[in-house]
């Protein structure tokens, strides 16, 4: 597995993300409520800390104790509590059922609309960020099932508008010009009128 994202600014963690899936759904999980960069570097923080991101040690971890992780400063979310707990709980899905391993999650499926339904039984992934990371799979790591675009939704489109889209200072940027523009246009990620 290797992508083309660009997001922390930060060549090792943005390695971390191209390289590791488990990584790469842990960096999206945590992207809300924070700047893109501190969400997507989370990962490298925990794996710095930790010594490891191997979900199945994780998940064998006291909840509690892994949140403690979370917690140390610099804390790896505006709210590392709640979401270290959201990670653990990631981490024992991917054991459950994809063998431990972020790329588990997309390994042999058959549509887009078969990796959607994956990505929407993982804990933290409704149904913008699973449509999002859809859009990262097929964008940034050409992982392209059948209807892929459809199941992405708008984030499948070639609108500079998600972390799906951005692979250098340039793209970072008319991301961040989208986004504000559909902010003072009241409208949310997916063109949808908000308020």
């Amino acid at each position: 597995m290797t992508g083309t994202m660009y997001i922390t600014g930060d060549a090792d963690a943005d390695r971390l993300l191209n390289t590791d899936g488990t990584a790469a759904l842990i960096g999206m999980l945590l992207d809300q409520q924070v700047p893109m960069e501190w969400a997507f570097v989370g990962p490298t923080t925990l794996r710095t800390r930790l010594g490891h991101l191997d979900a199945s040690k994780i998940a064998a971890m006291d909840q509690e104790a892994f949140v403690a992780v979370c917690c140390e400063r610099p804390a790896i979310h505006r709210f590392p509590a709640s979401m270290g707990r959201r990670i653990h709980d990631l981490c024992s899905a991917l054991v459950e059922r994809f063998d431990g391993r972020g790329e588990g999650v997309w390994a042999g499926v058959k549509s887009g609309d078969e990796l959607y339904d994956r990505l929407r039984t993982l804990p933290g992934y409704g149904e913008e960020k699973a449509k999002i990371f859809v859009a990262i799979l097929g964008k940034r790591f050409k992982v392209r099932p059948k209807g892929w675009q459809d199941a992405a939704g708008k984030f499948g489109d070639d609108t500079p508008r998600s972390v799906a889209d951005i692979t250098d200072p340039a793209s970072l940027g008319k991301v961040r010009e989208w986004k504000k523009a559909a902010k003072a246009a009241k409208r949310d990620k997916q063109d949808r009128p908000v308020g």
